[in-house]
Order: C-alpha cells, then structure tokens, then sequence
C-alpha cells in the first residue's frame, strides 16, 4: 500500500548556485490515524496505523530514501528513470539518520520556480512511500491502541506540498492519487471533514458513503422495516394458522354430514327394517306373548323371549351370538310343533296374538326413533 507522510520543511539556505538546501524531519514512529476508506476499510471511520522503530528506522527502510527524488507536490504515479526527468525538481542526500521519533533526511531543490514556491509559503514535505500493511491489532508499549501496522517501508520520493485545509484535502485522491493515503494532522479537524466523516452503509446489497448523521438516519429506517417485515410475517403466520384451522374445522364436518349421509336408509331399506321388525315382534309374542318388546333392540327382543321361556341361567354369562341361537331354536321348536307363528297369524289373524298394524306401526315409530337418536342399523338392531 502507498503512503504520504507530511512535515513542515525548517532551516532551509541557498547554495551559490542558488539551490535550497534543508536537513528536515520527515516519517515518524508512532500511531498516525486514517481514514478507512483509504486503507481499504471503509466501514471504519478512522484507522490507527502503528509505525513501529523497528520497521521505521529498519536498515533497507532508511536506505530507502538515499538519493530519491524530490517532487513538487505529488506525482500521479510512481517517480522512476522513464519519468524523473519530468518529476524531480531537486534529489535527497544519502546521509539519513534517526532523529528522535522521526528520520532526518538532507534535500536539494534545484528547481528555481519550485524554490520561489517554497520561499512563498510551500514549506511542508510529504514522503511518498509503500509499506506492507498488516491488519494485527495490538496495543503499543506507550499503551495506545492500534488496528493495523506499517512494515517494510520503502521510499519512492518527497514532495514539495502545501499546509493546511487545502493541502489536507488534495492529499487524498487528488493531488496524491496513486499515493493514497496520508495520516490527519493535528490542525485537521475531521469532524468537519466530509471526507473523514463519510461512512459506508449498505442499503439493498449498494454501499454507500454517508456522514454519520445520514447513516443513523438509514440504521434507524432499516431497523423499522425489518421490525414491520417482522409484523408482517407474524400476522402472516397468524393468518395462514387460522385459515388451516377453519378448513380442518370444515373438513370434519364435511367427514360427519358424509357419514350422517349413509346412516340414511333408502326405502326399500326401511320396509325390510320395518318388516322385519314386525316379524321379530310376531315370533317373539307367538312363544312369550307376554314378553315386553317397547322400546328394546332386536338383540334385547331375543334375548327377553330367551329368558321368559328358558330361565335366567339360560342367558346367563352368554354370548349375543348364543342368545340368538337359543331364540332361532325356540322359533324353529314351535314351527315344528304345529305352531309356526306365522302360519298361526296368517290363520288366525294378528288380532289374535297382538294387533299385527299396530306391530308394524310400532315397528316403524321405533326404527324412526332410532334413526333420529344417531342409532344405525346395526346398532338398532
């Protein structure tokens, strides 16, 4: 990564032939603060950038400045032998040192134009350089803390460039361009600096750069669309739960008017019911005319014709199936006695055994009943 690096050019002279000589400080040890999207981290507003001795003051990076080249301001690329003839305006020594925190460097500027600006006021210095940096945050052994740190620093040029608000800002993208970023000064106030105060948001998949203000304002709107997203599918769930429980609520009463539906029995059904109904109630009388049939099943019918011929014990602890049995022999015992019940009521007439119309009509009430009371034909029975 490319750097700029900036301080105020002192103690300046003249040669004889009229060059401007100066023994400045220039790149220092220490934190130096950047903005993120210079250093290719644009979601932090500002970087802490760690320029160790070790990497500042290191043999090849000091070695590094002998003999460069010094620039009037910027160049838009790297200064090297197919364009220095166009660039240099004056050349660094070779006796580089440690100043303190900071590398003392001798220059020249030879340039007589380039000199008259300096001499007017262009008195700050800004080394252009590249430096592997590394994202290993850390404290240093002052106790600062840093984000990211500057190693293998290798200078490329000096420039000659304006102080204050306006060389601040041409130092970033502009006058540096290919030389990228340059650490805040302490007469720079970044808060009123759009360029550093510019944050990058993402609004659907889009960065965007923004001031603080601007991103608080699109957190805060997207927070309340993704709280209504959140309602939304809520009340969605609700809705789509309420809809599956009115259909099973619609489906069982479909399933239970279906199943009312075949209770139903068609006519021809009920004449066999009613009949044989009335034939049960006929042979039932016939062999126990005292027998009690109101209101019993067919099964019960039997099963009270059983006991007032045969006892208790005859039914007792019984299957209905051995019931039945029982009372189909009691009717085949009197058929075979000469006293088939239906011949007899065909003979005698049902008056004389019971009201044979008013079996059958009690027959039918009883099987409407039965119908009405949810009972099937099975269960009637």
């Amino acid at each position: 990564m490319k750097f700029t690096d900036t301080a105020p050019i002192a103690g300046t002279r003249r040669t004889a032939d009229g060059y401007l000589v100066a023994d400045v400080r220039t790149a220092r040890t220490g934190i130096q603060l950047y903005t993120g999207h210079e250093v290719g981290k644009p979601e932090m507003q500002v970087v802490k950038v760690y320029r160790p001795e070790e990497h500042v003051f290191d043999t090849a990076s000091l070695g590094s400045y002998a003999h460069k080249p010094v620039t009037n301001d910027h160049p838009a690329e790297a200064v090297t032998a197919d364009n220095w003839k166009a660039l240099a305006v004056g050349s660094i020594g070779d006796e580089i040192a440690r100043d303190g925190e900071f590398v003392r460097v001798p220059l020249i500027v030879m340039d007589a134009a380039v000199i008259a600006e300096i001499e007017g006021g262009k008195r700050e210095l800004s080394a252009g350089y590249t430096c592997d940096l590394a994202w290993e945050p850390g404290t240093t052994p002052a106790g600062e803390k840093y984000d990211a740190i500057q190693k293998d620093i290798r200078i490329n040029h000096v420039a000659i460039v304006q102080r204050g608000r306006a060389g601040s800002q041409a130092r970033i993208g502009d006058g540096v361009r290919s030389w990228g970023a340059a650490p805040f000064t302490s007469d720079q106030k970044p808060k009123e600096d759009k360029i550093m105060t510019l944050k990058t948001v993402t609004v659907d998949g889009i960065p965007v750069e923004v001031t603080d203000q601007g991103a608080t304002v699109i957190g805060t709107l997207q927070q309340r669309l993704a709280d209504a997203n959140t309602k939304f599918a809520d009340a969605e769930k609700a809705h789509q739960t309420a809809l599956a429980a009115k259909d099973a609520e619609l489906a069982k009463k479909d399933a239970e008017i279906d199943a009312l539906k075949g209770k139903i029995l068609s006519d021809a059904d009920l004449d066999k019911r009613v009949q044989a109904r009335a034939d049960l109630i006929t042979k039932a009388h016939v062999i126990a005319k005292d027998v009690k049939t109101e209101g019993l099943s067919d099964a019960a019918i039997r099963k009270a014709v059983v006991v007032a011929k045969l006892g208790d014990a005859a039914v007792a602890d019984k299957s209905e199936a051995y019931v039945d049995a029982r009372f189909d022999m009691l009717v085949e015992d009197a058929s075979q006695n000469g006293a088939d019940p239906f011949r007899t009521v065909v003979q005698q007439g049902l008056s004389q055994v019971s009201d044979a119309d008013k079996v059958v009509t009690d027959a039918y009430s009883q099987m409407v009943a039965d119908m009405k009371a949810g009972k099937t034909s099975a269960t009637a029975n």
